[in-house]
């Protein structure tokens, strides 16, 4: 059958049709993730810890607040690349930045923090504050910092932070925890404790005392917050870079994040082209080598025929996960070594499957005739042979490319995956090892899960619309259809 009959042959009974769809589904995801993420996104992005600096540690995805009660607040993050307010005075001039901030959520951010760079300045170093407005119209001071001074030899104008951006967690200044307790006390004849404040931040900062609650009874006060970053200089050509600000949300994205603050669904997307990469490109190999081997096994007969057929039997038999551990301990745990491990082991299966089809068919009448005509060996097996069996064949290639991605994973699982790729694999046992599932941090482990099954389910779903093909008996039996 040519490949337009086969692929017609599929779309005919409902296997084939679900298997086309997830097919062209994945293909789709697995282009778009190739054309925009950068090559080495696992070394560069995904196993650096300061591009994730500012997001919050393992939290749920956004999506959930539609089904929780408590509704949790959304990661916010803001870059201010000008300055909205500029004042000069006799001594000074001025740059404020705001950043407004709509909460109605239930749960306070994890944590608030800012970040600068590019500050030059050409006297004496700028200081830098960072205001907190309330709602209810009180202020307060979240940092206050001088910029490093100039050095010895160095002249102006003087740069700082031009490489590294200087990042601070807001909320931890013992002035700050004095002014707190001071508001509550003046505005909500409420007394905190200085512990209870350095412990619950946030949720003194977003919140008010509940009617009638002891220590500790703090409630939501929902309404427009704004953060103002003031930049005091003293000369005119004095600047300060873009500025961001980043509330660390109780939810985010589409997936959540792990222990360390990476976003699940960008691990999760990449983890599609390479789990396609791995199933694809290890069945194709290990079928044309069982294929290739099955046909001349078969064909030539004799010592070729007890020589394949014996090294079919010892690689079966050969123990995998031990040779792999050990693979792995000597080459280094490197993505080629494990496809070149799953590529050498799954060959012997076919190969024997395909021998004992040519020792039927070498004995008909088609390869006796093209043999009496004088046509080669190889003539004979690539086109009298192997077009009987190209339907077996191409359904033991599908069906090898779920089991690659599943062995894949279970080593992944194990450790033994390659840790500048991540993979699904990888995501599950770093979240097993972290504790993800006796913590309860569902999204960190069912989600790499279903998207393994859903792989290899799509090629068994296309394993069992190939089945008419295989066995033309089937074809008029269409107890699939939807």
């Amino acid at each position: 059958m040519r490949f337009w009959e086969i692929l017609g042959e599929l779309w005919k009974n409902a296997p084939g049709k679900i298997g086309i769809v997830l097919l062209c589904l994945l293909l789709v995801v697995s282009i778009y993730v190739v054309s925009t993420y950068p090559r080495n996104f696992g070394a560069t992005r995904w196993s650096n810890p300061s591009l994730w600096a500012d997001n919050p540690k393992s939290v749920p995805p956004a999506w959930t607040n539609a089904f929780n009660r408590v509704k949790g607040f959304a990661h916010y993050t803001i870059e201010l690349a000008e300055p909205d307010e500029e004042n000069e005075t006799r001594r000074a001039f001025e740059q404020r930045y705001f950043a407004d901030i709509l909460f109605q959520a239930d749960t306070p951010p994890s944590f608030i923090s800012y970040s600068l760079r590019d500050v030059k300045f050409h006297l004496r170093p700028p200081i830098i504050s960072i205001m907190f407005e309330r709602p209810d119209g009180h202020e307060l001071i979240l940092r206050r910092h001088v910029i490093a001074g100039s050095r010895r030899g160095e002249e102006a104008p003087y740069k700082r932070h031009n490489e590294q951006p200087l990042r601070a967690v807001l909320g931890s200044s013992d002035q700050l925890i004095d002014d707190v307790i001071q508001l509550y006390a003046d505005e909500y004849q409420y007394d905190l404790s200085r512990q209870f404040v350095r412990d619950n931040m946030e949720d003194v900062l977003f919140g008010i005392p509940e009617i009638d609650a002891a220590e500790g009874g703090i409630a939501p006060l929902r309404g427009a917050y704004r953060i103002t970053v003031r930049m005091l200089a003293n000369h005119a050509e004095d600047i300060m870079g873009p500025v961001k600000i980043v509330l660390a949300g109780t939810v985010y994205g589409p997936m959540g994040t792990d222990a360390l603050g990476r976003d699940l669904a960008e691990g999760l997307l990449y983890g599609l082209p390479i789990a396609l990469l791995i199933g694809i490109s290890t069945s194709i190999i290990s079928t044309m080598i069982g294929m290739t081997l099955g046909m001349t096994s078969g064909y030539l007969g004799g010592k070729t025929d007890v020589a394949i057929q014996r090294a079919a039997d010892i690689v079966a038999n050969v123990p995998v996960l031990p040779l792999l551990i050990f693979l792995v301990f000597i080459g280094g745990s490197k993505l080629w070594i494990i496809l070149l491990v799953l590529v050498a082991f799954s060959w012997p299966g076919l190969t024997i499957m395909v021998r004992t089809m040519v020792l039927q068919l070498r004995t008909g009448q088609e390869v006796e005739a093209s043999r009496a005509l004088g046509a080669s060996s190889a003539r004979i097996i690539f086109r009298h042979i192997f077009p009987h069996t190209a339907s077996y064949v191409l359904a033991q290639l599908v069906f090898f490319a779920p089991a690659a991605i599943l062995a894949e994973s279970g080593l992944s699982f194990l450790g033994l995956g390659d840790p500048s790729i991540p993979t699904w694999g990888q995501i599950l046992e770093y979240g097993f090892r972290t504790g993800a599932v006796f913590l309860g941090y569902w999204w960190w482990v069912i989600p790499p899960g279903l998207l393994i099954v859903i792989t290899a389910v799509t090629f068994m779903f296309l394993a069992l619309g190939l089945e008419p093909v295989v066995d033309p008996r089937l074809r008029g039996r269409r107890s699939w259809h939807f």
